[in-house]
């Protein structure tokens, strides 16, 4: 089939192939094929034919199912009278097809439905196998063709002539009809079932050797065959014929009615810009909390609803707010899992997260929703799933989420969804391959995540949802950065539009309030939230501080200068708010807590003294609590040992005795280390010091360098041996062996030349002495001299 594809690739001019690389980026991502032959197989390649059938709508796989149904090569002409619609309604689906390569014109003119496309259904149409497939098989004898023969009333003759006889007869619907005249009772109603719900089924195999039985009769007539006991198949051409002149597969032009409503766009303009900011704003309050308490996994993977609910109350979010945000930093790398700590933490990555502006932490969260494979409120049997537990359908719901949102993105703007089984209903128009049920299940759970995020209002899309609608781009969950989505210009200006209206700064009254009208910034939001206990929320927020609030700000090291200053940058401090914090500062420290490992005691204070001064004991960093007490920063069992080294004869006492300290190490979580991966799996992480991405491939540079390359100029199958044999006398038998897969099976292999230089490369062809392959460490096809290689290995991804 490549053959097929690679000859009409041979016919195209630049704007056609380039109209197909643009449909086709999988086909010219690095290592870019070089000439046509090898584009053609990346364009044949089943996982990416599946792939592209994705983003098809509707209509183009009807076409595409039909031409199949007539045995995947048919004119134009004749598939339009099979669908039983005018050829101008069809040509543009077919056009479609070209344009992604995934059905050409042959040599003859006949429209050839490419290999990836057929295997993605078995029964076309719900359409068996040609009458051929069955009566030119090998448990066909010839005895039994001629018996198949004379029981329809056919000379015999050569097996292709009785084959094609017996194909004519059989797909006629009127001989068909006159042979089931003298059909058994109930012969009608079995084939009937075979027709329209086969083209297999279940049968009792007893049944086909019973004389005078349906199932018997239809068989020994050729309607039906066996190719295992209990299961039977119709053949297409009966199937068909069966069906009558009248059938013609589905079409269905255009997208099913949806109902739509006006809305105000100044509304949905103000709830973008009240949620998006909220959004950004809680997620930073819970990874702080999640810093202070780190939050334990379930044994089975995910994070209970305990968890849940009290990560919801100490961040003040709902329990839904709670459990997507806690998804989407999980896919953000924001949060992970920590062996230390024993729980998910911050990473690093959130480090430098919050340091940025708000409206690229807005894009990171965005991002991340956009590749999640998981749904956060989407109910199975009325019940909500474990917050980052394995979900079986994965990117399935990844898919169902952009083509929901693909949707509302396609409607006028200030034009509200008035009907969600239409929503349903238009979004498997666009994405046919996922099924309904799957799309109503998730399309509410998508809307009411997207309206938190800002992205839906009043069941209308937002401009800064229209903008991450149209990025395809999205990755997949395991993506650890994704910049053409994040660094996209438009969604870049709708994010910044959408938190401009946030305030920072506050209106502190003299009741010890602080007053936000509008959504607070994440910083402002900060600040009031360490000293201040938030009392309510909306489109007004108030703060109330208290003795307890400002305690708890000293608590986390802030001075009392530096909290009135932070204070005053943000609005006009009265002054019943600043006695409050210069009283609660004036007492804060009266009462000191010192965390010690364990105490050393003696009778002797002289003692004591003489071992706290000792030299060689200074890494137990000792102090003096007392005249006859030590604290020591260092375990009992090490603080014994160095003082029995050093002469003393220490002996440990029980935590029974009149002093009792209890060892209380407090350490500061680190930052993740691990990715958590659904199901509760984790993976080492190492965050790149920077972002590194390729600019996606130009599809016409790429069209004009293949339609450049002269077909004649592709290497010779044969000689690769015998030129590395030739010219590699410096590598040994088995790295030769290895460079010349390379050339003809495009494997990874690392090579070293003679001046020390390393490469990694693959897809290698053989020019004039010098191997010329892809060297990922260039990102371009380079020239090494086979001469100069001296040692070559493999590489493996």
């Amino acid at each position: 089939m490549n053959d097929h594809l690679h000859g009409w690739l041979k016919t195209l001019d630049e704007e056609r192939l380039t109209r197909v690389l643009a449909n086709r980026p999988d086909a010219i991502a690095p290592p870019w094929p070089r000439r046509l032959d090898t584009l053609a197989q990346r364009l044949g390649n089943g996982s990416a034919v599946t792939a592209v059938m994705r983003g098809l709508p509707l209509p183009s796989l009807e076409v595409a199912q039909a031409a199949l149904a007539m045995g995947g090569r048919v004119d134009l002409e004749a598939l339009a009278g099979f669908m039983g619609v005018p050829e101008a309604e069809i040509a543009p689906w077919v056009d479609l097809l070209f344009d992604h390569a995934l059905a050409w014109p042959d040599d003859e003119g006949l429209i050839r439905i490419a290999d990836g496309v057929a295997r993605r259904w078995a029964a076309p149409c719900g359409l068996g196998e040609p009458l051929t497939h069955y009566l030119d098989s090998w448990t066909v004898s010839a005895d039994a063709l001629r018996a198949l023969a004379r029981t329809l009333g056919l000379p015999h003759g050569p097996k292709r002539h009785t084959i094609a006889k017996v194909a004519e007869t059989l797909s006629d619907p009127a001989r068909l009809a006159t042979l089931l005249e003298r059909a058994p009772d109930g012969t009608g109603r079995l084939l009937e079932e075979f027709a329209w719900e086969g083209p297999a089924r279940d049968v009792d195999g007893g049944r086909f050797v019973a004389p005078g039985s349906p199932e018997k009769w239809a068989g020994d007539h050729g309607l039906l065959f066996r190719p295992s006991w209990n299961t039977a198949e119709m053949p297409r051409e009966v199937a068909l014929a069966l069906r009558g002149p009248g059938y013609h597969p589905p079409f269905t032009p255009a997208p099913p009615d949806l109902a739509t409503i006006p809305v105000d766009p100044e509304a949905v303009d103000h709830l973008m810009t009240l949620a998006a900011p909220h959004m950004v704003e809680r997620c930073a309050a819970m990874l702080e909390n999640t810093a202070k308490v780190p939050l334990p996994l379930l044994k089975a993977g995910g994070v209970g609803v305990r968890e849940v609910r009290r990560l919801a109350r100490d961040t003040g979010c709902d329990e839904d707010e709670t459990r997507l945000l806690l998804e989407i930093c999980a896919v953000a790398r924001l949060l992970a899992w920590d062996d230390s700590a024993g729980g998910l933490v911050p990473t690093e990555k959130f480090d430098r997260w919050r340091l940025d502006d708000a409206a690229a932490r807005l894009r990171v969260l965005l991002s991340a929703w956009w590749r999640m494979e998981r749904s956060s409120l989407r109910r199975i049997d009325g019940k909500y799933g474990t917050v980052l537990g394995d979900d079986p359908m994965g990117a399935m719901v990844a898919r169902a989420r952009r083509a929901v949102l693909g949707v509302l993105a396609r409607l006028p703007a200030s034009t509200a969804c008035a009907d969600r089984a239409g929503l349903v209903g238009s979004a498997h128009w666009h994405a046919p391959l996922l099924e309904q049920p799957l799309l109503a299940e998730c399309a509410p759970a998508v809307l009411d995540e997207a309206r938190m995020l800002g992205l839906v209002a009043y069941d209308t899309i937002t401009d800064l949802g229209r903008a991450l609608a149209v990025l395809d781009a999205a990755g997949d969950e395991n993506d650890d950065s994704t910049p053409l989505v994040e660094n996209d210009p438009v969604l870049v200006e709708c994010s910044t539009r959408a938190l401009a209206s946030v305030r920072r700064s506050a209106l502190f009254g003299a009741d010890l309030t602080a007053v936000v009208t509008g959504p607070p910034s994440a910083e402002l939001a900060e600040l009031l939230d360490r000293a201040a206990d938030r009392e309510s929320r909306g489109a007004a927020s108030v703060w109330r501080f208290s003795p307890m609030s400002v305690r708890r700000a000293m608590d986390a090291g802030c001075a009392a200068d530096d909290l009135l200053a932070e204070l005053a940058e943000v609005g006009t401090i009265p002054q019943p708010l600043e006695y409050l914090v210069r009283d609660v500062a004036r007492r804060h420290g009266e009462v000191t807590v010192t965390t010690v490992a364990c105490i050393v005691q003696a009778s002797d204070p002289v003692l004591l003294a003489e071992i706290a001064g000792h030299r060689r004991l200074g890494r137990l960093g000792l102090r003096l609590l007392a005249p006859t007490v030590l604290a020591s920063a260092v375990p009992a069992a090490k603080t014994l040992a160095a003082l029995r080294e050093n002469g003393y004869a220490p002996v440990p006492i029980e935590d029974t005795g009149e002093i009792t300290v209890r060892r209380a190490r407090i350490e500061e979580p680190q930052s993740g280390r691990l990715i958590l991966l659904p199901g509760g799996r984790v993976a080492e992480f190492e965050q790149p010091p920077y972002s590194l991405f390729e600019i996606p491939p130009d599809p016409r540079e790429h069209a004009q360098r293949l339609l450049a390359v002269d077909g004649g100029a592709a290497q010779q199958n044969g000689r690769t041996w015998a030129v590395i044999g030739r010219m590699a006398s410096r590598l040994p038998t088995a790295q030769q062996s290895l460079l010349g897969f390379v050339v003809d099976r495009g494997v990874r292999a690392a090579i070293r030349l003679a001046d020390g230089l390393t490469a990694t490369i693959s897809h290698g062809e053989l020019r004039s002495g010098v191997l010329d392959a892809w060297c990922e460490e260039a990102g371009d096809y380079l020239e090494f001299p086979l001469a100069d290689i001296v040692e070559v290995r493999g590489a493996y991804a």
